[in-house]
Formats: C-alpha cells, sequence, structure tokens
C-alpha cells in the first residue's frame, strides 16, 4: 500500500457511491428521450432514495435474518470492490484484493446475497427469480473471469492494477484480436449480469418475466434504498472496469492533485460515454425469451475462449 494507493481507496468509492444514482437517471432520460417520452429527471433516483430511507422498515412475515443482510451484503460487496479496483489510480488500496478472481468473488457473493434473501421470502416470484439470477451468475462469471484472462497474459499478473499499467504501457494492444474478443465477451457479460437488455429489463413490472425485479419483489423501504443503490453503483463498478481494462488513459499513476482529479474526470467521462451507449442500445434491442439468455451468455463464453487463445497463440 503506498500513498496513490491510500488516496484511490478513498476517492474511488466516495465517488462511485455519490455518482451511482446520477448514472441511473441519465440512462433512464436518454432512454425516455429516444422513445419520444419525457421522461424523470435526471435527479430522480436521488429523491427516490431519500424516499425510501425515509421509511419504516417493512419484512414479511417468516423471513431470517437473511432476508434483511442479502442488501447490506450486496452494497457492502461492491463498495469493496470499489476500494481495491483501478477506478481513478493503478495503485490498489489494498493489493491481494484487487486480484481478478477476489474481484469477481467478491461480486458473485454480493449476488448470491441477494438470491438468498429472495429464497427466505419464500414466495412463488422470489424462487422463481433466483433461479434465473443464479444461472445468469453461472454463466456470467466464468465469462468474466475468462475475458479478462486474456487481458492478464501480456501482463504476467492477475492484479487488476497490473493489468491496466500493462495497456498504458502498450497501447497497440488494445487493438489486438485477443483484447477486441475479450471486449465483446465483457459487455455481453456486463449487461447479463447488471440486468440490461438483451437479458433482461430493468423497467418490466411483468413478474412472470422478471430476473432482478421478482428478486427484490418483497423488499421496501430502507432495504429497496439499499438495492436500488448498490445496483445502481453495481453498474457504475462494472462500466468502469470495462472502461479502465480496454481505454485507461487519464487514470492516475503517480501521486499528485492534479493527476487524482484528471483520473477522476476521465473516470466520470468514460462511464458516462458507456451508459449512454448502454440506454440507447436498449431502445434498439429487443429482449431475448429468458430460455434464450444461456445461449447468448454460452457464445460470449466462447468468444473470453478465443480471446484466451488468442492472447497466447497471437503475441
Amino acid at each position: 500500500m503506498n500513498a496513490l494507493g491510500i488516496v484511490g481507496g478513498v476517492v474511488q468509492p466516495v465517488l462511485l457511491l455519490a455518482a451511482a444514482p446520477l448514472l441511473a437517471g441519465v440512462l433512464e432520460k436518454v432512454r425516455a428521450r429516444l422513445e419520444g417520452r419525457v421522461g424523470s429527471g435526471i435527479w430522480q433516483p436521488y429523491r427516490d432514495l431519500r424516499k425510501l430511507f425515509g421509511k419504516e422498515p417493512v419484512d414479511p412475515g417468516g423471513t431470517s435474518e437473511m432476508f434483511r443482510l442479502g442488501p447490506l451484503l450486496l452494497l457492502a460487496t461492491t463498495v469493496v470492490v470499489a476500494v481495491v479496483a483501478p477506478f481513478v489510480t493503478t495503485a490498489p488500496a489494498i493489493a491481494p484484493a484487487a486480484d481478478l478472481f477476489a474481484v469477481a468473488g467478491l461480486l458473485a457473493l454480493g449476488a448470491v446475497a441477494l438470491v438468498l434473501g429472495a429464497l427466505d421470502t419464500g414466495t412463488a416470484f422470489g424462487a422463481l427469480g433466483a433461479g434465473r439470477r443464479l444461472t445468469i451468475l453461472a454463466l456470467a462469471t466464468p465469462t468474466l473471469l475468462v475475458a479478462v484472462v486474456a487481458l492478464a497474459t501480456r501482463a504476467g499478473s492477475t492484479n487488476l492494477g497490473a493489468i491496466v499499467s500493462a495497456t498504458l504501457d502498450d497501447p497497440v494492444q488494445v487493438v489486438s484480436p485477443g483484447s477486441l474478443l475479450a471486449a465483446a465477451a465483457l459487455v455481453v457479460a456486463i449487461v447479463a449480469e447488471t440486468g440490461r437488455r438483451p437479458a433482461d429489463d430493468p423497467v418490466t413490472r411483468q413478474e412472470a418475466t422478471m430476473v432482478h425485479g421478482a428478486i427484490v419483489l418483497e423488499y421496501a423501504g430502507p432495504d429497496l434504498a439499499l438495492v436500488q443503490l448498490a445496483s445502481a453503483m453495481r453498474l457504475a463498478v462494472l462500466l468502469g472496469l470495462l472502461a479502465n481494462l480496454f481505454v485507461p488513459w487519464g487514470i492516475a499513476t503517480s501521486m499528485g492533485a492534479a493527476a487524482v482529479l484528471i483520473g477522476v474526470g476521465a473516470l466520470v467521462a468514460k462511464v458516462a460515454v458507456l451508459g449512454v451507449l448502454v440506454a440507447v442500445a436498449e431502445v434498439f434491442v429487443a429482449r431475448l425469451r429468458v430460455v434464450r439468455v444461456p445461449q447468448l451468455l454460452a457464445g460470449s463464453f466462447v468468444l473470453a475462449l478465443l480471446a484466451v487463445s488468442a492472447a497466447f497463440f497471437l503475441t
């Protein structure tokens, strides 16, 4: 741990936690405009969170502590990833936790905690959504791991900070076949993991076709606020990782106020651009049937395997 890592460990979670609802608001506004609607303002998620946090906690009858711990664990694991992963600086606050497998494990742990909370309610829709969510998680996580391993081969390390630094040192590798295949695989995995189209529809209200919505159907008040905040932050974290793994320019590599501010600005700009692209794609891409989503993720896993093969044999 060094000074740059400490600064990143403080700035990154604060920035992502504070700006994640704004990202969700921007996505909804862009989507509404493209669909010919006025839509709510970009600050609406903040107002929703304030209203939900002000409500009295309500738990379904018969639930255990797992129902209440699910949202907390989802948010806590996402915050830890925001602390250790390279978003504003390349130096990790806690080097062992910045490893690819540790980060993927933390993200999976949060998702599983929320799934267990949904199963704890004993409702049919909770169990239905939990099964679908676990299927997506079981297919998206290996794709994420294998795709980033393709980038780790040239860095000689699975540490995310080292991978970003290797890309900065050799920017030509960004357009190599392995990197392009890995990027395509990661995009599909992130879209499915965050519950966006075509894998899921974040605004649907049809219980029979929901994935994430069916899991959180029984949550209300502060618990629902934690879920919404964690989901928005999870999207920001994954988009930030995608941006810095392939377009890391602007990230701080040395200690200094100017370098850190540039890193903050670069991260905000890259995540905003990717978020707008996600919103635009959702308008023009139809949602897949639930039985087709595993096929989509299987295809992305094949792309990740091809990326690893290209990284080994073409570099």
